[in-house]
């Protein structure tokens, strides 16, 4: 009999244990990231005080969105952004601009060049105001967006996106910083207590188990 009740409880425990790992795999395969964005370029031709010209008002910036997930597509809806002047990070724009929705394959890296002008409500008496005495302006991009993942044959669903960096122009009407700017954003940190209670829990109860069967 007793050999009996420990072989069911060594069955029972590799059931449980393999119900475990069976868990693990399939939320590490259905794990999602979300995109990753930077600025690549960032010119004003009407600060560059070489051309000695503040007619051509226009923006252009490009914007990199890399999927980096394996085997995960992504649909984005319209990516929205919008350009501030620092320090009042949370004043009233001075241009906008939208990337339309589109689809994006999983590991691929796609650069939308964005032109901003007038007619996309750029402020330049706005942003004028703001250069520094040595020529620099300060801004501050952030997007907006929201990404379904596709995953197989289903499409997961929506999750916001919105992420921001500070971009420091200078005198050229280029951005100072020569890399990729990423837009990142602040932690949550309820989600990461959340997550790391669920994890506690989880660790918890596999000891447990563990210690019964000793």
């Amino acid at each position: 009999m007793a050999g009996q009740s420990e072989g069911c409880c060594r069955c029972c425990f590799s059931f449980i244990f393999s119900l475990g790992l069976t868990a693990l795999f399939l939320w590490l395969s259905l794990r999602t990231s979300n995109p990753k964005c930077t600025i690549r370029s960032f010119y004003l031709p009407a600060l560059n005080r070489t051309l000695n010209d503040t007619k051509n008002t226009t923006l252009f910036v490009a914007l990199r969105l890399k999927n980096t997930n394996s085997e995960k597509g992504v649909y984005y809806d319209a990516v929205n952004l919008t350009f501030r002047l620092l320090p009042n990070a949370t004043g009233m724009p001075v241009a906008t601009s939208a990337v339309p929705r589109f689809y994006q394959g999983h590991q691929k890296t796609a650069t939308k060049n964005l032109v901003v002008g007038p007619q996309e409500w750029l402020n330049w008496t706005a942003v004028s105001s703001g250069v520094h005495p040595n020529g620099s302006v300060s801004f501050r991009v952030d997007l907006a967006t929201a990404v379904r993942f596709k995953i197989i044959f289903w499409k997961t669903k929506r999750h916001r996106l919105n992420v921001g960096a500070d971009v420091l122009v200078n005198d050229s009407g280029g951005k100072v910083n020569k890399k990729d700017i990423k837009l990142s954003a602040a932690p949550d940190h309820h989600l990461i207590g959340f997550f790391s209670g669920q994890v506690g829990v989880l660790s918890n109860f596999l000891v447990l188990i563990l210690l019964n069967f000793l």
